[in-house]
């Protein structure tokens, strides 16, 4: 990921609209005592929007200071998120042109090149009039749909170079556009006529079922039998080594030539 940094010209102050601060402490009552935090994504956002599609570093202080965070961990996630945009963009959009490998290689090299041509040779540059600005985003998550770019919150998908310099065409002029697929299929449906499941039989409300039920499951395995104790009394010693039983007779002498009392003196006859 590129580096990200603040834009070096800022306003000077930012503040919520009424309606987005009765917005913004409701969302922010959402969250429990000591968590407000959590609402720090959402409220960067609402700023963003009311912003004009961009976020401003007093936009950042002002929710720090809403949620009591410390500025730099506001920053720290404006600048992570690369849906907050850092510097001015274009007043009616902001392109964002997928170029991950499944649109790279459906034609996204050919959108790029339209935004060249139609709005800036580089990226993250305002087009002569300020209406537009581009630039090429990592996946935007219709990958089946490629190539596609989004604009704002929505998505502009199965494009072709002519299909998007109309969709240009009417943003600039002001008509309405219609987000999702720019080629007339249904959402992530495939393209053309189906080829599986074509069979009407299979959605046929008389069709009868017959259920199988799997085999049960084999019985568990005896548990090996254990030797009652009158069993295990009555089993006969081990026999010991006849060498064992040699080394052991001196010691038994020796020890019982130890236990031995000792002989009292026999008494003098006088």
């Amino acid at each position: 990921m590129s580096v990200r940094r603040l834009d070096p010209v800022q306003p000077e102050s930012f503040a919520f609209s009424a309606e987005n601060m009765a917005w913004a402490k409701k969302t922010i009552g959402n969250y429990p005592a000591g968590k407000q935090a959590s609402a720090v994504i959402a409220l960067l956002w609402r700023a963003q929007e009311q912003n004009a599609g961009w976020l401003s570093k007093p936009a950042m202080e002002y929710v720090g200071q809403m949620l009591d965070m410390a500025f730099i961990r506001v920053y720290e996630v404006a600048t992570f998120y690369t849906m907050f945009q850092l510097s001015p963009v274009g007043r009616k959009a902001h392109i964002q042109v997928c170029g991950t490998t499944p649109c790279m290689l459906r034609g996204s090299e050919d959108l790029k090149k339209v935004c060249q041509r139609r709005i800036h040779h580089d990226p993250h540059h305002l087009s002569a009039d300020g209406n537009f600005s581009w630039e090429e985003a990592e996946c935007l998550g219709a990958c089946v749909n490629a190539p596609m770019v989004q604009i704002w919150k929505d998505t502009y998908e199965d494009l072709t170079p002519e299909s998007f310099e109309k969709l240009l065409d009417d943003l600039a002029a002001g008509r309405s556009v219609k987000p999702g697929p720019q080629n007339g299929r249904q959402l992530s449906a495939p393209e053309g006529a189906l080829t599986s499941l074509t069979d009407k039989s299979l959605y046929n409300s008389n069709r009868t079922f017959k259920r199988i039920e799997p085999p049960p499951p084999p019985p568990p395995a005896l548990a090996p039998v254990v030797a009652s104790a009158a069993v295990v009394a009555a089993a006969p010693a081990p026999a010991v080594p006849a060498n064992e039983v040699a080394a052991k007779k001196p010691a038994a002498k020796k020890a019982a030539k130890k236990a031995a009392p000792a002989k009292t003196p026999a008494k003098k006859k006088t």
